[in-house]
């Protein structure tokens, strides 16, 4: 393809693919009526606000976010919250999956992706194509493995980071050389031969900039790409659809494929416990992700909401967010989310409430109670722990909801039950009374 030059105010050598993930099997019911870029986080942000958050902190104003499933939600929260000045050429995009007359079938990976945008993409002037995925939780300033990638001459850069050898197993582990050349990829090694093959050497720690005491270490991918303009155009003139499973290992035999140590929090949000898990640590004392560190902010819609309401309710290490009227309630180790609304008397241990996108009017409340129908929120003298509660979920009175005692998977018509942890879908209802 040949490159096109055009006068752009964007000096910038980089185009930014965010990656939207597949059907997102493993984050279900939350996925059911969204895309997993979309799925809410902290109780006011979108899985989709940290790569694109830092992106905006690293100087990259040059977004594409792919996705073809349930991806209507996903373009209104782009829309509505990404707005550059019209005078820059910044932009935040959603290309989602389209028949065209060469190709009528979706994405069949996240390479089969790329490749099928790859015209839109040459459209603009780049250097280097920076592949992000859309459902992690970091911070990570994106020109410190810019510029090891141009310094050291790589083709391709391959974001990793350390990771004990008990982890290593459900993730792809690369060996690298002293020069940060990686010359070998394993896709979850479980052999303990070949983890001990893959092992880092603890005198390369120092070389490699890793602080950590442990001497079990290996390099995991954390599935964040640099390509060189023309080597993504080579690498994608074949059939294969992923870039884990097969553009990577096979580049690593052709290319010059080189290793960005990342140190610091990641987690890959890509099943409900760790999204659970992930949301009540920020809750915590000392959360291992900061959203208080403004010298990198993660961005969100601004919503002009009221500030919360709370009616004589114990609160105990749990964030809540904006518009929300507790009343006298406990609530502990919890995310309260927009426009939450807890009855008097309740009790949330370990909950993550995604809150509303409305606040009921007292019309709508009256018409709901006529029809034996909670209203919008969590009802009085309500016990519930270890639960998701999805948006605009209505919880009635004198309810109990607990996974203890049931199965880790279940499906029921009013509740779903992954990982251990009750999820009430969006738009769920649970009559009063009811004990699940």
């Amino acid at each position: 393809m040949s490159r096109t030059v055009r006068q752009s105010l964007n000096n910038s050598n980089v185009l930014s693919v965010v990656m939207g993930g597949g059907q997102g099997s493993r984050l279900f019911p939350l996925t059911k009526y969204r895309a997993k870029p979309a799925v809410p986080l902290a109780g006011k942000y979108r899985l989709v606000d940290i790569p694109i958050s830092n992106c905006i902190n690293s100087g990259l104003r040059r977004l594409y976010i792919l996705t073809q499933f349930n991806s209507v939600s996903l373009h209104r929260h782009i829309s509505q919250t990404y707005k550059f000045d019209q005078f820059s050429s910044g932009f935040v995009e959603v290309l989602a999956a389209q028949q065209t007359f060469t190709d009528d079938s979706w994405y069949q990976g996240t390479a089969d992706a790329v490749r099928k945008n790859l015209a839109y993409f040459m459209n603009h002037d780049w250097d280097y194509l920076l592949i992000l995925s859309g459902d992690q939780l970091y911070r990570m300033n994106f020109q410190q493995i810019i510029t090891q990638h141009a310094e050291t001459g790589a083709e391709v850069t391959i974001a990793t980071i350390p990771v004990p050898r008990a982890q290593a197993q459900g993730l792809g582990i690369m060996q690298v050389a002293a020069d940060r050349q990686i010359v070998r990829f394993v896709e979850k090694p479980k052999e303990p031969a070949v983890l001990d093959s893959l092992q880092l050497q603890p005198e390369w720690y120092k070389r490699l900039g890793i602080h950590h005491e442990s001497e079990e270490l290996l390099l995991a991918s954390m599935g964040i790409y640099v390509f060189n303009r023309d080597v993504i155009i080579r690498l994608l003139e074949n059939a294969l659809v992923d870039f884990g499973k097969h553009i990577i290992p096979n580049a690593i035999d052709t290319h010059r494929v080189y290793s960005f140590v990342y140190q610091g929090y990641w987690e890959d949000i890509g099943t409900i416990r760790s999204f659970f898990e992930a949301n009540l640590d920020i809750a915590s004392e000392l959360p291992r992700f900061n959203f208080f560190d403004m010298t990198a902010p993660i961005f969100s819609r601004p919503r002009f909401l009221p500030g919360s309401k709370i009616n004589g309710a114990h609160v105990d290490h749990a964030i809540v967010t904006d518009g929300c009227i507790i009343n006298h309630s406990r609530i502990s180790n919890s995310i309260v989310g927009l426009r939450s609304v807890v009855g008097e008397g309740c009790e949330l241990r370990r909950v993550v409430s995604l809150g509303c996108d409305y606040f009921e009017s007292a019309e709508s409340i009256r018409e709901n109670e006529q029809l034996g129908r909670p209203r919008v929120g969590i009802g009085r003298n309500t016990r519930i722990e270890n639960t998701i509660i999805d948006k605009d979920a209505r919880i009635g009175d004198n309810c109990v909801i607990s996974p203890a005692g049931k199965p880790e998977s279940v499906n029921h018509d009013l509740y779903f039950i992954r990982d251990g942890i009750v999820i009430i879908p969006k738009n769920g209802i649970i009559p009063h009374g009811t004990v699940i």
